[in-house]
């Protein structure tokens, strides 16, 4: 069996899917053929895999990110179980790729024993394929209400015999604490595959840490296998780059004389609002995440994103205000962009028997089309062109265009129309789309003219694959750099060290 490691964490968002990709990166520079596995994941933000058999599939983002890192295709088995969040009560579960139905915290408990023998199943093959697998876990391995039945954090580890590391955000106060803790409420058998910490997002000098390094090594006979600084580089495919009010990135000085003030709407169930992050990736282009009118009223260019509750988050649009913001907006014949559910919010109608079951509802009407909910979702990597330039995309959606024949933003190969184009108003169902660098290219110089804002220059050179690419190297470097890769290496390939002291209490019985 080829090695493996459980990459677990203090909290959500403490580092686990950068710190498994930085990981996945070392390995891979030094020539071993490693894969990424996070069991199940809870997120909006998915890709697509299209098989041999020409069926599309979705996975979590994070994974086909650490797919990248490790310089393989994305593999559905690499996140075997997605839980996508359409209420506050429910989710979509995509089972290898495929939607089979939706739980509530209630019914979860019956499907859970299906899902774990479909992961345990996914990793026991990846295992046999490839010299290592780097498994991240999901939430904190001490979620004490969530214990019976883990199949994700320590019960993944006990059932593969891997070592695992406890991932902690110092930036979130508290870190020595939570590594206790985490680990002093965890079974004997838990405790004795924990082998280490690793700090993260550290900002100063580490020296000052020295004292509390040396502490939590002693009161758990565990070691900090290192520290990672704070890093601005480390921001694509990041869930927690998506807060409210946070400017994506680290925009570069405009090539002209003027910026581009791109707001893009915090939806409450976005998704792959990471189409943003080709537009952040440019020169000139500040691209913020917003849930206010004034930063609306502020932009040149707004994008409403993907949702995975396309009328419940349109209802919210206008219950704050924001859709009174963007139709003013538009009025002003400044651009505005909606992409896969926010193209869907752009509509006359919306009818959706299948998300929401509230049948037809009212669009903001800036596009002279309607659309229905399939049953079957549309998953496809689509090719074809747009403004003149060659595009590739990914579809996620269940919506589609079954009334008006607008101008289309973008075209299949087959010359098919997709998307829409009226005036200043612009919509595609394809995420990925400006990932491609003369499209968007375009696509901003055109919202630039529209917004007033001549003194804009796109760059010429921009290569969103090089920003990414660059983007992993980095967190290959933090690793190879901030951690102990000696131990790493022993733990992925030798397993956990015999000898693991108890810290107690242990798990409540």
């Amino acid at each position: 069996m080829s090695g493996g490691l459980l990459v677990a964490g203090t909290t959500s968002d403490a580092g686990k899917s950068v710190v498994t990709a930085g990981i996945c990166r070392w390995l891979h520079r030094r020539g071993v053929k490693v894969a990424p596995f996070k069991a199940q994941n809870m997120s909006n933000n998915s890709a697509v895999v299209v098989g041999p058999d020409g069926r599309g599939g979705e996975l979590g983002r994070a994974q086909a990110m650490q797919a990248a890192a490790c310089g393989v295709a994305p593999d559905l088995r690499f996140n075997p179980v997605l839980l996508k969040p359409g209420s506050d009560r429910s989710s979509q579960v995509v089972l290898l790729g495929e939607a089979v139905g939706t739980v509530t915290g209630g019914s979860y408990r019956s499907m859970r024993e299906r899902l774990a023998e479909t992961a345990w199943q996914a990793l026991d093959e990846l295992r046999a394929e490839y010299d290592a697998v780097i498994c991240e876990g999901a939430g904190s391995p001490t979620e004490i209400n969530l214990r019976d039945g883990d199949f994700v954090n320590m019960g993944l580890a006990r059932h593969a015999g891997l070592p695992a590391i406890v991932v902690g955000d110092i930036d979130r106060g508290g870190v020595f604490a939570a590594f206790h803790g985490t680990l002093a409420l965890l079974s004997p058998e838990d405790q004795a595959l924990v082998s280490g910490f690793v700090i993260n997002k550290f900002r100063g000098d580490p020296a000052l840490l020295r004292p509390g390094l040396d502490m939590i090594t002693e009161v758990t006979g565990r070691p900090v296998h290192g520290v990672l600084p704070f890093d601005l580089d480390v921001w694509l495919d990041a869930e927690d780059s998506l807060a409210y009010g946070r400017t994506l990135g680290r925009p570069g000085p405009p090539r002209g004389g003027q910026w581009l003030r791109v707001a893009v709407v915090r939806l409450p169930r976005i998704s792959n609002a990471t189409d943003a992050e080709a537009l952040a990736a440019e020169p000139g282009v500040r691209v913020q995440l917003t849930v206010e009118p004034g930063d609306i009223a502020d932009a040149d260019l707004v994008v409403l994103p993907g949702s995975k509750s396309t009328v419940g988050d349109l209802a919210w649009l206008r219950e704050t205000g924001l859709a009174d913001a963007v139709l003013r907006h538009a009025a002003a014949g400044k651009p505005l962009l909606g992409i896969c559910g926010g193209f869907q919010m752009l509509a006359e109608t919306i009818d959706d028997e299948v998300e929401s079951g509230r049948g037809e509802v009212e669009g903001l009407g800036l596009l002279p089309i309607g659309i229905t909910f399939a049953a079957r979702k549309t998953l496809a990597r689509p090719v074809g062109e747009g403004l003149g330039a060659p595009v590739r995309g990914y579809e996620i959606h269940h919506g589609v265009v079954t009334r008006g024949s607008p101008w289309p933003l973008l075209r299949y190969a087959d010359g098919r129309p997709e998307g829409a184009v009226r005036g200043n108003i612009y919509g595609t169902h394809w995420h990925g789309a400006f990932e491609n660098d003369e499209f968007r290219r375009r696509f901003l110089t055109e919202a630039a003219r529209l917004a007033g804002r001549h003194g804009f220059i796109v760059a010429p050179d921009t290569r969103f694959s090089a920003v990414r690419e660059k983007a992993l190297d980095v967190l290959g470097d933090l690793v190879e750099e901030h951690l102990d890769t000696a131990a790493l290496w022993r733990l992925i390939f030798d397993g956990p060290p015999a000898g693991l002291p108890f810290v107690p209490p242990g798990a409540p019985r």
